[in-house]
């Protein structure tokens, strides 16, 4: 979930952003499960005669958070705030494996900037058809050529 925070600093770094509140349901989950950061910012809007304030709400979340969010709010207003406690229990078992991929996606994402940022002298440019070329570190592909080789 660091991105999310990530992407929170950057707007409150901003000189024109003024963070007014911020609600933070990833570091405590709502009871149902869900997950999400909410600021509250306020905004310039440029008039033809006036800087304008405009308060608004901003939601970060991962795309598992947002496809759970999108789901419970459609059931949430089909049965109008009258949910199901069926429902309501499978939406929250739901949240859990929602996290769990964000924080494995994160995990992998971390692995592919590592790959990226290997120096040049220390890599290959490794490429399969297809998929765009991209370097591994030389230890590491000299390692899986003689594996390769061993097992052939």
């Amino acid at each position: 979930m660091s991105d999310t925070y990530r992407i929170r600093d950057l707007l409150a770094g901003q000189r024109d952003v003024t963070v007014l509140h911020e609600k933070d349901y990833i570091q405590a989950p709502k009871a149902n499960g869900y997950q999400s950061l909410h600021l509250i910012v306020a905004i310039p809007v440029f008039m033809s005669d006036r800087v304008q304030p405009v308060t608004v709400e901003i939601q970060i979340r991962t795309i598992a958070m947002d496809f759970w969010a999108r789901l419970e709010h459609k059931i949430f207003y089909k049965y109008n705030g009258a949910v199901p406690d069926t429902l309501v229990e499978d939406l929250r078992q739901a949240a859990d494996p929602a996290n769990r991929l964000d924080v494995k996606m994160e995990l992998l994402h971390d692995q592919v900037v590592a790959l990226e940022s290997v120096d040049a002298n220390d890599a290959a440019v490794f490429s399969f058809d297809g998929l765009p070329p991209f370097p591994l570190p030389k230890g590491l592909l000299d390692s899986i050529m003689r594996g390769r080789s061993e097992t052939w």
